[in-house]
């Protein structure tokens, strides 16, 4: 029964890109400084989209910033790299992220 439910959920995961990232974003530890639709250390998500709408390079910033960190887009308080985010999954969670309304 166990089993099951672990392969059910697998499923929906892979099923639901919105889950699967947000999922993912737990996973890395990324949810202990951003939420989805509000400031926590760093900035919500959605303010994150927003303010990267339309820019052409914005998927390279991004990941750039979440593999090697970065410094005074958002004031003071920078934001360290994320050692464990190899770059496929950035570039996952910065797709989810300039995904979100």
């Amino acid at each position: 029964m166990k089993a099951a439910l672990i392969a059910m959920t697998l499923a929906f995961a892979a099923s639901s890109p919105a889950f699967a990232n947000e999922a993912l974003a737990k996973s890395k530890n990324c949810m202990a400084c951003h939420s989805v639709d509000k400031k926590v250390v760093g900035p919500a998500y959605k303010d994150v989209a927003k303010k990267f709408a339309g820019q052409k390079d914005a998927e390279a910033q991004l990941i750039k910033a979440v593999l090697k960190g970065s410094s005074g887009v958002w004031g003071p308080i920078p934001m360290p790299a994320n050692a464990n985010v190899n770059e496929a999954e950035a570039k996952q969670l910065v797709d989810w992220i300039l995904s979100l309304k």
